[in-house]
């Protein structure tokens, strides 16, 4: 066996709570601002947003819904949202983020899966919320804000609860996001506060923050890029947000250039924009050192034109939704065009022949197999889907094609996963699939992701057809209504059959041979 450490010395890691590890960074300064909503203005000082988290936890306990509850949030990028899931954190229950752009089909699906009982959202999504709570276990919901006929979330404050609600650090599920791990439909992720307070800390010996320095957060808070890089991350290293609902372009470089952000977190498809789009002329980005992409791999021509153009850093880093997320970062001063990074400390790394389960020799391909602190408790209520992803000995195999140069750092080459990565979003084929073949014109279906320059990757699918053949823009319809928008296929090719093996599952390889070859 081939393990690969960490170049960083091994940190500290302690048994503290992920809001009270948060709280440890914010400084002494409590008049400072902390969570800014960028289209308003509206501002959290460093004390407002502490006793806004107490009270929220004072009073969700004083109402029988803190210790042990599972509070659905599907919102928006807001201060409040920051509020929301430390509040219930301190009051010792789980949160499970909710895409706000999902469908009520979406919604509810998570709703039943993680046995939420208090929903919170933004008057906006109302009949949204209320359509998804249906059938399900919630029976209050309640918004940031105000709506008629439902709580606001300053009806549920209360006297504010001075500690952490107890809790096993090292067991207790504080966050439910919802992945697609490896394949299949998207299953909840157990994240600790110990995962999620360790990457914290992991992550933070990889690089350094000015105190009080300010950052544009339009990574949605319910991706676990935005709720642990930003959200939590740089408040606990003593820094500020500044949030963006929905990304704008032009807004994102307005709020960069007024709050002289010192880094910018993106995806590949703002990085594309960096790199080409006219608008970037018209802002002072003179203060942006570096800039750090995420979420899907990117190409280093692309970073290399960012950082000739902005005169910055340009730097990658690698993780998943089941690493809370954090395993790989590249710190400014070892950057290296196309290179994800170097492993983050008290982190373990092997590289794997998919094929024998051997230890590949060193500088080969192979799939990425990660230990550490960071690494899931498993999968929610799906022992199955757990066992598939986490060996025995705690080995978490990504699904990734990798390798390590000889100076430690990694490269992603491919993906055994599945997973179609649209704008850094995680698409399922097989939900795309199971949502396609109810379509009176398809017989059969099968879904991969193609190269696209702007997305990464688009959504195709291959239709066998009963009798007449389906139209993109009939699919597309169909579609429209049960998955959301990202979810969307824009390509389609009409077929015979479906390549699948002996056990019946789809050959997508084959597939994307057939697509190689005809582009």
């Amino acid at each position: 066996m081939t393990i690969i450490t960490s170049p960083y010395p091994d940190v500290v890691l302690r048994e503290i709570s992920i809001t009270n590890r948060v709280f440890e960074g914010l400084g002494d300064d409590p008049d400072r601002p902390l969570l800014i909503d960028g289209p308003t203005g509206r501002t959290l000082t460093v004390a407002q947003f502490m006793h806004a988290v107490k009270s929220l936890a004072g009073g969700l306990n004083a109402r029988g819904t803190g210790r042990g509850t599972m509070v659905a949030l599907m919102a928006p990028n807001l201060p409040e949202y920051a509020v929301v899931f430390h509040g219930v954190a301190w009051a010792g229950g789980t949160v499970t983020l909710i895409n706000p752009t999902y469908t009520a089909h979406e919604v509810q699906h998570q709703l039943n899966d993680s046995g939420a009982t208090l929903l919170v959202t933004i008057p906006q999504f109302m009949d949204t919320a209320r359509e998804a709570a249906q059938g399900t276990q919630v029976t209050e919901i309640a918004v940031i804000g105000e709506a008629e006929g439902a709580l606001s979330l300053s009806d549920l404050m209360g006297p504010p609860q001075a500690e952490q609600t107890p809790v096993d650090i090292r067991d207790h599920v504080v966050a439910l996001p919802y992945s697609s791990g490896t394949t299949g439909l998207p299953k909840g992720v157990m994240l600790t506060h110990w995962n999620l307070a360790s990457n914290v800390d992991q992550t933070l010996a990889t690089t350094s923050h000015e105190p009080g320095e300010m950052t544009v957060a339009f990574l949605p808070f319910f991706h676990i890029y935005g709720l642990e890089c930003l959200m939590n991350i740089v408040l606990a290293a003593g820094g500020g947000l500044v949030t963006m609902p929905r990304f704008d372009l032009d807004l994102f470089l307005k709020l960069s250039s007024e709050h002289r952000t010192r880094r910018m977190y993106v995806v590949p498809p703002v990085m594309i924009a960096l790199a080409k789009h006219p608008a970037v002329d018209h802002y002072d980005l003179s203060a942006v050192e570096q800039i750090n992409s995420g979420a899907a791999p990117l190409g280093g021509d692309v970073t290399d034109a960012v950082a000739s153009r902005i005169g910055c850093v340009t730097t990658q880093g690698y993780g998943m939704t089941e690493l809370s997320p954090v395993s790989h970062t590249s710190p400014p001063a070892q950057a290296r065009a196309g290179a994800s990074g170097a492993t983050v400390p008290n982190t373990e790394c092997r590289v794997v022949d998919p094929e024998t389960g051997q230890d590949v020799d060193p500088g080969a391909e192979g799939e990425l197999w990660v230990r550490g602190p960071q690494v899931m408790k498993g999968y929610w209520k799906n022992p199955k889907a757990t066992a598939e992803t986490l060996d025995a000995e705690g080995w978490l195999h990504t699904g990734d094609i990798v390798r390590f140069d000889e100076d430690g750092q990694m490269y992603v080459t491919d993906r055994l996963k599945e997973l179609i990565k649209y704008k850094g979003f995680q698409v399922a084929p097989a939900e795309v699939e199971a949502a396609l073949i109810t379509h009176p014109k398809v017989a059969d279906v099968g879904v991969i992701g193609v190269p696209d320059a702007e997305a990464g990757e688009i959504p195709m699918a291959f239709v066998v057809p009963a009798g007449e053949a389906p139209t993109l823009s009939e699919l597309q319809a169909h579609l429209e209504g049960e998955l959301s928008h990202y979810k969307q296929v824009r390509r389609i090719e009409i077929v015979e059959a479906i390549p699948k093996a002996a056990s019946g599952k789809i050959l997508r390889r084959v597939l994307r041979q057939q697509v190689a070859a005809a582009d």
